[in-house]
């Protein structure tokens, strides 16, 4: 039988933080939910709790309509 693989549980860093508000102006702590491809995290990659989540993901949507994160890489400097 195979072994089973070892997991280790993810923590939500805004919970562990105590952070009642994630500001869309905080760009660097915005990049840590989001992939190379600017693409926002799940959960499950990220640990993020459900309402931390959800406050990630306004912020980052609000922080792309002011043009602080762009919504997409350039794929032209990628390769």
């Amino acid at each position: 039988m195979a072994e089973k693989g070892k997991f280790f549980k993810r923590h939500c860093k805004y919970s562990e933080a105590k952070l009642e508000y994630v500001d869309y102006k905080d760009v660097h702590l915005l990049k840590h939910t989001l992939s190379e491809r600017f693409k926002i995290m799940p959960r499950r990659l990220t640990g993020n709790s459900k309402v931390a989540q959800d406050l990630v993901k306004a912020a980052i949507k609000r922080a792309r309509h002011m043009a602080l994160i762009p919504y997409t890489a350039d794929r032209s400097a990628i390769g």
